[in-house]
């Protein structure tokens, strides 16, 4: 997506000259099925055997939803999420399998309201202990203006990081998932349930929770916006996400490939 949050014609073209090609087109996000629906119509990407990475890695699946490999957060997580946003005056919400987002906070920060209307889903104002005591989370999100998370990344790293995945996924988020998960991993079994080896594999991406999707790729692309860290961890930088940077990479290193 461009700066302003849609697909330049350039890049819409682009991909449909590798989907007629036969390759795939997989779209890795951190949103869940319901927040990607829109691109993946926009782009023609149909079929059970067309796939997407939802939710950072956490769920692989088919665009009609069929799963290939998920993994999430028990109940204790979602609680512990929970008593250290109140304990340290933070934002956070959770989604759920469906992509429904719950937080605590009555208050609600406007980066969660975007968060909805980008993932066409509600906010249900909930405590834990009106919930399931068997409720369980596809991933916790910390909310708020960048330099509020500035402050407290390490905090949340050093509270949550060694039993799970703790990833900035951008300026506004700071997100918490199963340890057995990230972009990277969810891309690998998709490709290990297609056959497909790593170096026939090229990945874009702009940001830190696109680093073990880079990794993992023969060749990783890094948009020319993306942050410092992104640019070090990729084989290619591209133009930016505003001047044709998909399309300009995959006609040098596909189509004229």
């Amino acid at each position: 997506m461009d700066s302003t949050g849609k697909i330049l014609p350039s890049t819409k073209e682009a991909l449909q000259k590798a989907l007629k090609q036969g390759i795939k087109v997989v779209l890795c996000s951190g949103r869940p099925l319901p927040g990607v629906a829109p691109f993946l119509k926009e782009l023609k990407i149909t079929g059970d055997d067309q796939y997407v990475v939802t939710y950072n890695g956490s769920v692989v699946e088919s665009v009609t939803g069929k799963v290939v490999a998920e993994a999430g957060l028990n109940n204790d997580v979602y609680r512990q999420i929970d008593t250290y946003s109140k304990k340290h005056g933070l934002q956070y919400n959770v989604l759920d399998r469906k992509g429904n987002i719950y937080t605590s906070n009555h208050n609600v920060n406007r980066v969660s309201v975007i968060q909805a209307w980008e993932n066409n889903a509600g906010i249900l104002i909930r405590e834990p202990e009106e919930m399931p005591m068997d409720f369980s989370i596809v991933k916790g999100i910390f909310v708020g203006e960048t330099e509020d998370l500035n402050q407290v990344q390490a905090s949340v790293q050093q509270e949550f990081g060694t039993k799970n995945y703790v990833v900035r996924a951008a300026n506004n988020f700071l997100e918490i998932m199963n340890a057995s998960v990230n972009k990277g991993l969810g891309l690998e079994k998709l490709a290990n349930s297609l056959n497909i080896l790593p170096e026939e594999i090229i990945v874009f991406g702009d940001e830190q929770n696109d680093i073990p999707m880079f990794d993992f790729a023969g060749q990783a692309v890094a948009m020319g916006n993306s942050s410092k860290i992104a640019k070090e961890h990729a084989s290619y930088v591209t133009d930016s996400n505003d001047r044709n940077g998909i399309a300009k990479a995959l006609d040098k290193l596909v189509f004229s490939a």
